[in-house]
């Protein structure tokens, strides 16, 4: 305070983090000395967790209670956090938004050049090659990274969303690589971009002047009205701006598809800045389609987009002709595979090597090595965009949120005993202490024949979810088409051993096992 009292940028504090015992007494006397000793400034007892007690003293909160993805339903962006602020006596502050995890950053370990080695990140990436991965350790870094991006930007937007939210607090920007190596920065320990995202990206969500919408959903189909309330959360430099809002809508290529213009507005800062409601008619989209809407503020610099899939109305499905469709292995699909025939094998329910991996859209929290029966245990998906088994599914090569519907009540199957080399055209991106390799889809030559065995859900309910419709659509139309040609060879026992294999296997980690061959685990707070 003698030294640094009047820098502009001093403007809060607190006298610690997640803090025990009996703590509530003296955080309360620390504030209430504080306020009464220098006011240059607003002063709270500690950042605490969901469960801590209140400290009465405070000029503002810093508390857990209101963050968080509910990816567990439907991803939509009309929900805010107002239910969840349980004080409105002084601003509240969220305590570490996000701590959304990607895969490393291997390309790091060369910047170590003093005392300090990243022997963790040396383990990892042993490890990873040791399960037959070791090319992959970029192409898991930013898939992941591109879903951890995006599971930031819908929670910041989220609390901005939120009226009389005073605002948020990261553990970083940054990595962590302390306290079992917390990957959860979209920069590394050094400060730098990792290349899946730049500080523009991040301003565009994260920033003074910020546009915002509210719709229902992010997947549409053709016969349905795309529908979205556009907001602003506004702190730039001038109190009362003059804006002209414009919004538009473009394809994969960035062609304008639609567009309009909002009332021009004087804003002064603050949230929940009404500009409009867009309405767009999807009638004109036959075939599925990834689109992306865009709000800008021309005046004072301010964009932000949304990427929504839209999905053919009640497309009817493809005839199967000679496929033989299985939802289990069984001697029926043994014969047909032994007579030089094509099987799709839809086996959601029916996994056993790999079902006790948990799998949700969103990532790892923190890490495994701390929390490491906490679901989920992966990082996001690998995919391969350019495979014709998605001609005709729109995919980027990882993540986004149409895949929700697939993700969400989905098995993953383990690969491990597969041939060196292989990789499944949906690969999960396993916990960097485990390195299992797994997926949700793969297709294999095995006996005479070729199969394609997927463990998402693409039986249930069908005429209501369109995604799960149009990758089945797609995955028959690939099937029958010329371009079916697996590449690696399986033998068919061990394609069945995912239907018979127990819980001990390879890369998981029972109760009696050395602890040597377990990760390590730190005492922390039992709040966490």
């Amino acid at each position: 305070t003698k030294a640094y009292g009047n820098h502009p940028s001093f403007t809060m504090l607190a006298c610690g983090n997640e803090p025990k015992g009996h703590w509530v007494k003296w955080v309360t006397h620390f504030v209430d000395y504080w306020k009464a000793t220098d006011s240059r400034r607003v002063y709270t007892g500690a950042s605490v967790g969901n469960s801590w007690a209140w400290q009465p003293a405070n000029q503002y909160h810093v508390k857990a209670g209101a963050r968080g993805l509910n990816w567990n339903e439907r991803p939509e962006s009309m929900s805010d956090f107002r239910e969840n602020i349980d004080t409105v006596s002084v601003p509240y502050v969220s305590h570490e938004t996000g701590q959304w995890c990607a895969f490393p950053d291997f390309g790091e370990i060369k910047k170590y050049t003093g005392v300090n080695k990243a022997r963790n990140f040396e383990l990892f990436q042993e490890n990873l090659s040791d399960h037959d991965m070791g090319g992959l350790g970029h192409d898991f870094m930013m898939a992941s990274g591109k879903l951890q991006v995006l599971c930031y930007k819908h929670e910041i937007e989220k609390i901005m969303r939120t009226p009389d939210y005073a605002g948020f607090q990261l553990l970083g920007l940054n990595d962590y690589s302390g306290q079992g190596t917390a990957l959860v920065g979209v920069l590394d320990v050094f400060w730098d971009e990792k290349g899946y995202c730049t500080a523009q990206d991040f301003s565009r969500f994260c920033g003074p002047v910020v546009p915002l919408i509210r719709t229902a959903k992010f997947v549409y189909q053709s016969d349905e009205h795309l529908k979205a309330h556009a907001e602003l959360s506004y702190f730039g430099e001038n109190s009362y701006q003059m804006i002209k809002p414009d919004w538009k809508l473009k394809d994969a290529n960035g062609a304008v598809l639609a567009g309009g213009t909002m009332t021009e507005k004087a804003v002064e800062p603050g949230n929940n800045i009404d500009l409009g409601d867009i309405d767009i008619d999807l009638s004109q989209f036959d075939k599925p389609v990834k689109v992306t809407l865009e709000v800008c503020i021309n005046t004072c610099e301010g964009d932000n987009s949304w990427d929504f899939y839209i999905y053919p109305a009640r497309k009817a499905l493809p005839d199967a002709g000679n496929i033989l469709i299985a939802d289990h292995w069984s001697k029926e699909v043994e014969d047909k595979l032994q007579q030089g025939g094509d099987v799709l094998l839809l086996c959601n329910g029916r996994v056993e090597y790999g079902k006790e991996i948990m799998q949700t859209l969103t990532p790892v929290f923190w890490n495994t090595s701390w929390f490491k029966m906490r679901p989920p245990h992966t990082t996001g998906l690998l995919i391969n965009p350019y495979h014709p088994v998605f001609n005709d599914f729109p995919t980027e090569y990882y993540a986004d949120l149409q895949w929700w519907e697939l993700i969400n009540g989905s098995q993953i199957m383990q690969l491990t005993d597969f041939p060196k080399g292989f990789q499944p055209l949906v690969q999960c991106i396993d916990t960097w202490f485990l390195n299992r390799k797994i997926g949700m889809l793969f297709e294999a030559k095995a006996g005479n024949g070729r199969i394609l065995v997927c463990s998402m859900d693409l039986q249930r309910r069908l005429d209501s979810r369109p995604v799960a419709r149009q990758l089945y659509i797609s995955l028959l139309n690939y099937i029958q088409s010329t371009k079916f040609r697996p590449a690696f060879t399986v033998e068919p026992a061990v394609i069945q051993d995912l239907f018979r294999k127990g819980s001990d296997r390879v890369g998981t980690y029972s109760n009696d096992a050395p602890d040597e061959l377990k990760p390590a685990l730190f005492n922390h707070s039992n709040n966490q």
